[in-house]
C-alpha cells in the first residue's frame, strides 16, 4: 500500500497528483516550484529566493514524511537557464552535507509551471 504525503506547509496540489507518496521506505515528491504556501504568492525576486522558497517546500513535505534532507538519496532540478546554475547552486548546498548528499541531474528546460525559473523533486529513504 502507498501512503498520500500531505503538509499545509507546502503548497497544495492543484492537479491530480500529490506532494508526495510514501511506498514502504521510500519517499517519492512531486516537484516544488516558489509557492508561499501562506500567501500562494510566487516568490521570483531573485533566483536565490526563489530557490530558497522551492526548497522550504520540499522540506515541509520531507518533514511531514518523518523525513529530513539527510534522508534525500536523489533530486532533480528543473531549470529555465543554466546561467542560474552556480546561484541554485549554492542555495540548493546549503541543505545538504557535501560528503553525504544525494545523486542529482540538473536539466535546462523551455518551461514550467506558472512559468518560473527553477522545479525541484526528490526521492528520499527511511
Amino acid at each position: 500500500m502507498k501512503k498520500i504525503i500531505f503538509t499545509n506547509n507546502a503548497p497544495a496540489p492543484i492537479g491530480p497528483y500529490n506532494q508526495a507518496v510514501l511506498k514502504e521506505n521510500t519517499l517519492y515528491t512531486s516537484g516544488q516550484i516558489a509557492i508561499n504556501p501562506t500567501s500562494g504568492e510566487l516568490v521570483t525576486a531573485t533566483i536565490e529566493a526563489e530557490t530558497e522558497q522551492v526548497m522550504q517546500n520540499m522540506k515541509a513535505v520531507l518533514e511531514a514524511a518523518g523525513m529530513t534532507f539527510e534522508n534525500v538519496v536523489k533530486t532533480t532540478i528543473f531549470i529555465m537557464d543554466m546561467n542560474d546554475f552556480g546561484k541554485i547552486n549554492t542555495v540548493y548546498g546549503s541543505y545538504f552535507n557535501e560528503k553525504t548528499a544525494p545523486a542529482r541531474e540538473t536539466v535546462q528546460v523551455a518551461c514550467l509551471p506558472k512559468n518560473v525559473n527553477v522545479e525541484i523533486s526528490m526521492i528520499a529513504m527511511l
